[in-house]
């Protein structure tokens, strides 16, 4: 039973603590300032990476390599469905990644980076040229054979981690160029799902692909019903993600799909919420003086309360509510998992100068590393020249060139793809995951250090 608690020298005059709660909040509150910082995801990205190169080349190796094939089966009568541990993660865990891709994308294209014409313009030229580019010089090395399929691989950035690294020099770079990065990866995240929807699905079936739009032409009469109330959404969510994986099409597609059937717009205007929340407080304040302050007691005040949180929820979109939801979970739980799963690449220190020369590790590495840089910079070049786009307020274009570079930092989406491009195929699955590490570890050290020395001060 919690008790009131007037904590000393009133500093948070009218809050009632329970016995123990200040000393926890101590510990809480850092803690969740912490996990909001941008570069926190990328650090436990890297963190679980290195846990996972750790795992696959240590004593534990057979049993993670156990662990990930480890069958898990859902029972229901006849019905079953049942996938490896490895593929569970791989096309259902990520849904829910491109869940928050495609709420984040959907935003964008609505009110932010990429609403208005002339803000979105050297972004998207930029992705373009970003996506092009390293696919070219990844079929330079790698023209023929099942070697390909992966020159979809390099095409993708790392959202978290290329923000990341540009936050931890936030001091010396201006917020415009944070905001172009996040534009040109979102672009990029849009032009990776594109690719994916299009060139790395397996043998269709048809029937599978006509219910899967059944459900979302559902989705869609809900949304432009108003219904607002997240449950249908979902459960029809996870009907079409089933629908897609009998499909061939790749079931987390299911994710972005479901996303932009999320209604965006708000039961309440502000100006009629702001009034109901005046009369609502006056209520309140009036219960509270006639029947006392303990909720418990005065249920007026009780049912106005309630009634206030349906208001706050109201003014709120559908959209925005979800991507606040889900973003932490999945940038805290859904991509660590991800790289615990997908990281574990074994390597011998004597197969070192094999790997470095093979075609699919030279042409993801340099696919990222050169690919990215020239393209991007390249790109931005072209429109600015051509009077296409504008520079982000207050940068210099030798920033956006450093920036660039850091597009070359893949992981998560590359990673995704490898597994698409070569399932199945253990040596080419090897050298372009071990590409896509090291590429990713040198843009950001370079792009780190460009950037820093670019943002030094003038003596």
């Amino acid at each position: 039973m919690s008790a009131p608690h007037q904590p000393e020298n009133g500093m948070t005059r009218g809050v009632n603590y329970a016995p123990w709660e200040r000393t926890f909040s101590k510990i809480v509150s850092p803690f969740e300032e912490f996990i909001h910082r941008e570069t926190t995801s990328g650090m436990l990205l890297m963190i679980m990476a290195v846990v996972a190169m750790l795992l696959a080349n240590s004593m534990f190796a057979d049993a993670y390599h156990h662990l990930l094939h480890a069958e898990i089966s859902l029972n229901a009568g006849s019905w079953t469905i049942g996938m490896s541990l490895h593929h569970w993660v791989n096309d259902g865990l990520m849904a829910l990644f491109f869940f928050v891709v495609g709420l984040e994308l959907k935003r964008e294209l609505l009110v932010g980076e990429l609403s208005d014409l002339k803000q979105a313009a050297l972004p998207v030229i930029a992705a373009i040229g970003g996506m092009l580019m390293p696919a070219l010089i990844y079929l330079a090395f790698n023209h023929a054979g099942d070697a390909m399929r992966g020159w979809g691989i390099p095409m993708a950035t790392d959202i978290a981690f290329a923000v990341g690294v540009l936050v931890l020099l936030a001091a010396r770079v201006p917020k415009s160029l944070i905001t172009f990065l996040v534009a040109l990866a979102i672009a990029d995240d849009l032009g990776a799902v594109l690719v994916i929807a299009l060139f790395y699905t397996s043998e269709l079936s048809i029937s599978a692909l006509m219910a899967a739009a059944i459900i979302y032409i559902i989705m869609i009469v809900l949304n432009v019903s108003g219904v607002r109330r997240i449950l249908p959404y979902f459960l029809l969510a996870v009907v079409l993600w089933y629908a897609l994986l009998q499909s061939g099409v790749h079931a987390t597609l299911a994710g972005v799909l479901g996303a932009f059937a999320v209604p965006a717009r708000s039961k309440y205007d502000p100006s009629l919420f702001s009034e109901n929340i005046r009369e609502l407080l006056a209520r309140f304040d009036a219960s509270r003086k006639q029947a006392g302050s303990d909720m418990m007691s005065n249920e007026q005040m009780h049912d106005v309360a309630r009634k206030l949180e349906d208001g706050v929820k109201g003014v709120q979109t559908p959209l925005q509510q979800l991507e606040q939801a889900w973003h932490l979970p999945v940038a805290f739980i859904v991509i660590p998992i991800f790289a615990l799963i997908n990281a574990g690449i074994p390597l011998q220190l004597g197969e070192m100068a094999e790997v470095a020369g093979h075609p699919v590790f030279l042409g993801v590495m340099l696919g990222l590393l050169l690919g990215k840089f020239v393209g991007i910079s390249g790109a931005c070049w072209l429109a600015l020249k051509l009077g296409i786009g504008q520079l982000p307020g207050g940068t210099r274009f030798s920033q956006v060139v450093a920036v660039s570079v850091l597009g070359g930092i893949g992981f998560t989406m590359s990673i995704f793809i490898t597994e698409l491009a070569f399932a199945g195929q253990e040596q080419y699955l090897l050298m372009a995951k071990t590409g896509i590490l090291a590429a990713s570890a040198l843009a950001g050290i370079i792009g780190l250090l460009w950037l820093g020395w670019l943002g030094r001060p003038q003596k």
